[in-house]
């Protein structure tokens, strides 16, 4: 018995890529299927955020990394081997258990990731099995010790607070200034206190549900707005983050350009932090319009290293530690 991990993240390759490669839950549960029933995997789960998508599997035959290589590159419409980096046995098992703990993510120690494994492994439990089921569960328990027993998740760090860390660079310091978020997941709500406490004073939460836009409006002080109605506000806000779950691009060139026609000379920030990306890529080109994307925040996350750098060699210890239990637990 053999595990492995097929990985596509940050590091090996650019958002565009990315996002072709970003599974949602039915897609994901559908392309682990394959892989099961075409005897390339006994257990399989699929882990896809923003920053990666990671395919976990146990085989008995080591031959998997083809399937699941081809079924990357079926969803990419090319060769995805330039982008793809594989991992087995002990080296997927401390793979996962990095990522768990933040220490594989973009902004280090950054906590998000710890509930996106969890939430994999549910999306992906049908596929799964017992070597997969306990590799998850004892990644979630590694990850909850790192950040106990080591400073790695000292602060808040987050895509969402980096992304707004780079609207600074636009406005300075951002007291007054009003925002809108596009989206009412966890990275939203992220935002709304990060823009808060960067002394925003009005922000629109916008979503598709309006339920759902309301309930964390209330919880923050914002204004609730259904999808259809936000854009007749978007010249009123300095900054627009975007964190939605669409499989298309919502804020378009022309919704865009119909404000800023309002706004008069006014600069606009955009911060996509969606993948996909929710924001046309044109945008960018407007005047007096600062778009950032996902792949823009590798310099606040350059910053985050440097003072968080110091309690990685505790974390890999923990980790080290982990990946021997489990191991032995398997080989038994």
């Amino acid at each position: 018995m053999s595990v492995l991990v097929v990985v596509v993240n940050h590091r090996t390759a650019p958002i565009d890529v990315r996002e072709k490669l970003c599974f949602g839950k039915a897609d994901g549960r559908q392309a682990l299927g394959s892989l099961r029933e075409s005897g390339a995997a006994s257990e399989a789960v699929i882990l896809s955020t923003c920053n990666r998508t990671e395919i976990y599997v146990v085989d008995r035959n080591d031959e998997s990394a083809v399937p699941v290589r081809d079924l990357l590159s079926s969803r990419l419409g090319e060769d995805a081997s330039q982008y793809v980096y594989i991992h087995r046995d002990r080296t997927a098992v401390r793979h996962l258990f990095a990522v768990s703990s933040g220490l594989d993510s973009m902004i280090l120690g950054e906590a998000q990731i710890h509930g996106q494994v969890r939430d994999a492994w549910e999306d992906s439990h049908e596929e799964s099995g017992t070597a997969l089921n306990r590799l998850f569960q004892t990644s979630l328990l590694v990850g909850s010790r790192v950040r106990e027993e080591t400073g790695i998740g000292r602060g808040a760090a987050s895509v969402s607070s980096a992304a707004v860390q780079l609207s600074k660079k636009i406005f300075g310091s951002l007291t007054g200034r009003r925002a809108m978020v596009l989206g009412a997941g966890d990275v939203a709500a992220i935002a709304l206190e990060c823009l808060r406490k960067e002394g925003v004073s009005v922000s629109i939460v916008a979503n598709r549900t309006y339920e759902r836009a309301q309930a964390l409006a209330l919880e923050h002080g914002a204004v609730a707005m259904h999808y259809d109605e936000c854009w007749e506000s978007l010249h009123s806000v300095d900054i627009l983050l975007c964190s939605t779950s669409s499989p298309h691009p919502i804020v378009e060139v022309d919704r865009v350009t119909r404000a800023l026609d309002k706004r008069g000379d006014r600069p606009l920030c955009i911060l996509d932090i969606a993948l996909p990306r929710d924001v046309e890529a044109t945008v960018g080109d407007l005047d007096n319009v600062f778009l950032y994307d996902l792949d823009d925040l590798k310099s606040a996350a350059a910053a985050n290293l440097e003072r968080r750098s110091e309690d990685v060699p505790a974390a890999e210890r923990i980790i080290a530690s982990e990946v021997e239990k489990y191991w032995q637990w398997l080989a038994g």
